[in-house]
C-alpha cells in the first residue's frame, strides 16, 4: 500500500501503539508527515515484550512523523484524559483514534479467575469506550474524523465463545462500540468501523501464546497497518461508518492482489493460521459434512493404535525436553479419556484421566485427534480455528507441535 500523504498533519491518538499492530499503524501514518500520540504504559523496558512509548516514538520521527510519547493505562480515566489534554496542547486536535490496546486470556470459564476478567474487559471494551468518549470532543471538531477499533466482527457462532468466552465477551464489547457509535454519530461526520485480521499476525502476543514458531504460519503486522491506512485516508462519510473490515479483503479492493509479501514465511502464505471469530469457508463445509456423514474417523481402534506406538517411542531424552503432561478429551466416534505423561520418568501413556494433575488438557473430535498426531492438522491452526480446545498451560500445549513432528516419521 504505498503512502499518498494524506494523513500529512493529521493527528492521530493510538492505544497500545508500543510494538506489534499500534506501531505498525503509527509508521505508517508517520511515513505521511502525521502527527501521533503513542499511548500506552511500557515506560520502561519489558522484560519479555520489545519497545517502549520512547523507543516508538523515536521510530516514529525517523519515519517522517511526529510523535508524542503519553504513559497511558487504558484503564486509568484520569492518565486518558490527561494524554487526551496533551495531544489537543501539542498538535491542536485530534482527527484519528485506533482503539489497539487488549488484553487476552483463552482460558474456559473455571479456568478464568475473576482478576483476568476484569482486567481484560478493563482494557477490552471499557478501554475502548473511555477512550473513545474523552477524544470524541475533539474528533468532532475535525473535518477527517475517524475511529477505528482493532475487533473482529460480531460472530455469534458458539465455537467462538465456549473455549474462552470471557475473552470473547471482552472483545466482541470493543466491537459493539463500533455497532452502537457509527449509528450514534453517523450524521455528526465521525466515521467509526472496526479491523481484524484473517490470519494470525506475528507479534510478541501471538508469540507468547503459541509460541516462537507461529511466525512460520503468520502474517507481519504490516498487513493489518496498510489496511487501516486505506481506510483511514477514505473521507468520512455515512456510507463508509458502521463497518467490519478484514484486512486482506481492504487490500484487494484498494488493487493489491499480491498478498504472499506480508507472509512472515512466503513458502507458507497459502499455509496460513487463521485468527478467531472468522469462519472460513472450508470450515463451513467441513462442518456441512460431519452433520451429513457419521464414518470420518480413520477406524475403530484407531486411537488405541496410536497411543500403542507412541508408547513405544517414549524416552527419558523426550521427557527432559517436553515437561509436561497432558490429558485428552476425546469426542466422536472413538470418545473417550486419554493421557499422554511426558513429564516423569522414561514418558506414559493410555486409555483414561492423567495419572497426575496435567499442566493442559485437550479437547477435540477424534478425527482430528488421528490427524494431528500423524502431522495432517497443525495444532497451532487447530486450536486457532476451534477444532482444538485447549485449558491450562497453552505454551506447553503448544509443545506438542514440535513433539509430532519428531515423532512423525516413526508413527
Amino acid at each position: 500500500m504505498i503512502n499518498t500523504g494524506k494523513l500529512a498533519g493529521r493527528t492521530l491518538f493510538i492505544t497500545g501503539a508500543s510494538r506489534g499492530i499500534g506501531k505498525a499503524i503509527a509508521l505508517k501514518a508517520a511515513r505521511d508527515g502525521a502527527n501521533i500520540i503513542v499511548a500506552a504504559k511500557t515506560a520502561a523496558p519489558h522484560p519479555k515484550l520489545p519497545g517502549t512509548i520512547y523507543s516508538a516514538a523515536e521510530e516514529i520521527e525517523k519515519a517522517g512523523g511526529k510523535a508524542h510519547p503519553c504513559i497511558v493505562d487504558v484503564r486509568d480515566e484520569h492518565q486518558i484524559r490527561h494524554a487526551v489534554e496533551n495531544a489537543v496542547a501539542k498538535f491542536g486536535g485530534i482527527d484519528i483514534l485506533v482503539n489497539n490496546a487488549s488484553a487476552i486470556s483463552l482460558t474456559p470459564t473455571l479456568n478464568t479467575d475473576m482478576k483476568r476478567y476484569d482486567l481484560m474487559h478493563q482494557i477490552n471494551t471499557r478501554g475502548t469506550f473511555l477512550t473513545s468518549k474523552e477524544c470524541l470532543p475533539y474528533l468532532l471538531k475535525s473535518n477527517h474524523a475517524h475511529i477505528l477499533n482493532i475487533s473482529p466482527p460480531l460472530n455469534l457462532n458458539p465455537k467462538w465463545f465456549a473455549p474462552h468466552v470471557a475473552y470473547t465477551m471482552a472483545k466482541y464489547g470493543m466491537s459493539m462500540c463500533v455497532l452502537g457509535m457509527a449509528e450514534e454519530f453517523r450524521d455528526k461526520g465521525v466515521s467509526v468501523n472496526a479491523l481484524w485480521p484473517r490470519t494470525a499476525i506475528h507479534t510478541a502476543a501471538i508469540e507468547m501464546l503459541t509460541g516462537p514458531d507461529s511466525a512460520q504460519l503468520s502474517r507481519k503486522p504490516e498487513i493489518m497497518s496498510d489496511a487501516a491506512y486505506a481506510i483511514l485516508i477514505k473521507e468520512p462519510r455515512n456510507n463508509e461508518t458502521g463497518r467490519f473490515y478484514i484486512d486482506d479483503e481492504v487490500l484487494q479492493a484498494n488493487g493489491i492482489t499480491d498478498l504472499k509479501q506480508y507472509a512472515c514465511n512466503p513458502e507458507n502464505a497459502d499455509k496460513l493460521m487463521p485468527d478467531f471469530f472468522l469462519d472460513a469457508a472450508e470450515d463451513v463445509k467441513n462442518n456441512a459434512m460431519e452433520n451429513t456423514e457419521t464414518t470420518k474417523d480413520a477406524g475403530a481402534d484407531a486411537i488405541p493404535n496410536l497411543f500403542n506406538k507412541i508408547q513405544t517411542l517414549l524416552s527419558p531424552e523426550i521427557v527432559g525436553k517436553v515437561q509436561a503432561v497432558y490429558e485428552f478429551n476425546i469426542t466422536g466416534d472413538e470418545k473417550g479419556t486419554w493421557f499422554l505423561d511426558l513429564k516423569n520418568g522414561s514418558g506414559s501413556c493410555g486409555r483414561g484421566s492423567a495419572p497426575v494433575q496435567p499442566d493442559a488438557v485437550l479437547t477435540m473430535k477424534s478425527k482430528n485427534f488421528t490427524d494431528m498426531f500423524e502431522g495432517r492438522l497443525k495444532a497451532a491452526p487447530a486450536f486457532m480455528s476451534g477444532k482444538l480446545k485447549i485449558s491450562g498451560d497453552l505454551q506447553k500445549a503448544m509443545k506438542l507441535e514440535k513433539l509430532m513432528k519428531s515423532l512423525k516419521s516413526r508413527l
